[in-house]
């Protein structure tokens, strides 16, 4: 088991070969240490030179209630009015305190997202 730090895009792809080579690999063994390992770094890498940020805290709103098969009468009954709801999909309205506070609890989308300027 040969590990190095990962500090360029050579020494990525090369990590990334790797850990392919060992993806199988039982814990406890050698070659599953290597990929723990491994696996580690790899992410370490990613989230520093490919972050992802927090996504639009209305477009979170419509991705939840899609996967939650919600209609818009349906977040009136969350945040209010169906019209405040058209509003607020359509960012004509800003989320209020209550509102983030409802839709943290009920579609249980993190604080974080829902507070940012959109």
């Amino acid at each position: 088991m040969k590990i190095a730090p990962i500090r360029n895009e050579n020494d990525y792809r090369n990590a990334l070969a790797r850990l392919e080579d060992i993806f199988d690999a039982k814990k406890g063994t050698e070659d599953g240490d290597e990929l723990e390992i491994l696996s580690i770094l790899i992410d370490k890498y990613e989230n520093e030179n490919f972050p992802i940020g927090m996504p639009d805290p209305i477009e979170a709103i419509k991705f939840r209630m899609e996967q939650m098969g919600m209609k818009q009468k349906d977040l009136a009954e969350v945040v209010g009015f169906k019209s405040r709801v058209s509003e607020i999909l359509s960012k004509k309205r800003k989320l209020t305190l209550g509102m983030i506070r409802k839709l943290n609890t009920t579609l249980h989308i993190p604080t974080e997202v829902l507070i940012q300027d959109y």
